[in-house]
């Protein structure tokens, strides 16, 4: 499947060349599952639950949300305890928590390879996860990052790890499918309020290609079959 990038966007050729490339019901053992790239940066992610919490745990209310970043190599550190939450509520604003209260849904997501763009593919696996899951949802969540470089006057979408070496400023938006309002933002480096709002903008346009992804993916779903674009 291939889908047009959003009119109106101003990309690098490097951008442009960048590929979402995913499949969902991975794994026999989780409620929901996929795999997910972007360019060269990949993760895995399952989904389990909802399902029984400890009682220690437990919300009368409304599910527990429990999130877990694995690195590729290693142990989980500072800046991976830091994503845990930082996904973890993001994806915690999306889903109908109150419909299972005394329960859990646990997200696991395997840092496979990162070669750039980490948290937002990061928080695009988890979520498609949810869906493959059936978990129920406000909306659906996307994310998508760009850098600025010295000199430029355009962001760079999708950015390599290389071109993130050279950035003076880094940012991730994640956005909801309904209002396409951000959810959660990141970003590191120094730059002014007009180069964010750029960034913004730029990032809103680019991640409608996103949701028109997972949508395609759920239509994909039955059929086991990778998807592009």
């Amino acid at each position: 499947m291939k889908i047009p990038l959003p009119p109106g966007n101003k990309m690098s050729s490097s951008s442009k060349s960048q590929q979402l490339k995913g499949k969902m019901h991975l794994l026999s053992q989780a409620d929901g599952s996929c795999s997910l790239s972007v360019g060269q940066t990949a993760f895995m992610a399952a989904v389990y639950g909802p399902r029984e919490v400890k009682m220690n745990k437990e919300k009368v209310d409304k599910a527990v949300i429990e999130f877990m970043y694995r690195p590729k190599v290693g142990q989980s550190g500072c800046g991976e305890r830091f994503w845990e939450t930082l996904v973890g509520n993001t994806c915690e604003t999306a889903i109908l928590c109150s419909l299972h209260p005394r329960k859990s849904v646990g997200i696991i997501v395997q840092e496979l390879q990162n070669s750039g763009s980490q948290l937002a593919c990061c928080i695009n696996a988890a979520f498609l996860a949810l869906l493959d899951a059936c978990v129920p949802v406000r909306y659906m969540v996307a994310a998508t990052c760009c850098i600025i470089t010295e000199g430029s006057t355009e962001p760079i979408l999708s950015p390599t790890a290389v071109q993130e070496e050279n950035a003076i400023a880094h940012m991730t938006f994640a956005f909801d499918s309904v209002d396409h309002n951000v959810v959660c933002s990141h970003t590191t480096g120094c730059f002014s309020e007009d180069q964010f709002q750029l960034c913004l903008e730029v990032c809103r346009k680019a991640n409608k290609q996103v949701f028109d992804f997972y949508r395609e993916a759920l239509r994909e779903r039955l059929s086991g079959s990778m998807i592009e674009c």
